[in-house]
């Protein structure tokens, strides 16, 4: 709101997205209670693209709440951690397309009315576009942080971003391919 990303931006990013994640994780959890002892399915995970769907901002979230920790603490990964923000969001919005679409074949499908399929599209690419506008336009504006030492906590949470990411794209790809 003011314009400004900084420690103080990053503590008060944490608790929501800490609170929308824990929410997310137990959906996730109660899903798969279900699908494994009331459905029968034998089993918690199927990689269904819906099952997909909610996971993909489980992994960007959980990445998220770690680089805004080294952001807080060493102001550093600014630039990082406001894209994390956004592919989360971005992520969420693009689940809500791929089950409302029907342009991915799932049990767990809800609808199949291209309007609405459209509608949704457009809305997906009106907040994704507007976000990373306007994060181009500001991006250059953001300030380099503090350095860390790679083989420090916070490096081991650069890695750990690294992985979740890969995870996530491995994930998307998988789930649109």
């Amino acid at each position: 709101i003011e314009g400004r990303i900084d420690a103080s931006w990053a503590r008060w990013v944490r608790p929501w997205t800490l609170v929308a994640w824990m929410f997310l994780t137990g959906g996730i959890a109660m899903g798969s209670y279900w699908a494994y002892y009331e459905l029968g399915w034998g089993g918690f995970w199927f990689w269904d693209p819906v099952e997909n769907a909610s996971f993909m901002p489980w992994l960007a979230g959980t990445a998220l709440l770690h680089s805004a920790i080294v952001m807080e603490k060493r102001s550093a990964l600014k630039i990082w951690t406001l894209l994390l923000a956004i592919l989360t969001f971005s992520l969420s919005l693009l689940g809500t397309f791929l089950v409302r679409s029907g342009v991915l074949t799932s049990v767990h499908a809800f609808a199949t009315d291209p309007a609405r399929g459209v509608f949704i599209l457009c809305i997906l690419t009106l907040f994704i576009g507007g976000s990373l506008a306007l994060f181009a336009l500001r991006a250059s504006r953001l300030t380099a942080g503090g350095l860390f030492h790679p083989i420090s906590r916070e490096g081991a949470l650069v890695l750990n971003n690294l992985f979740l990411t890969t995870a996530t794209a491995t994930v998307l790809v998988g789930t649109l391919y």
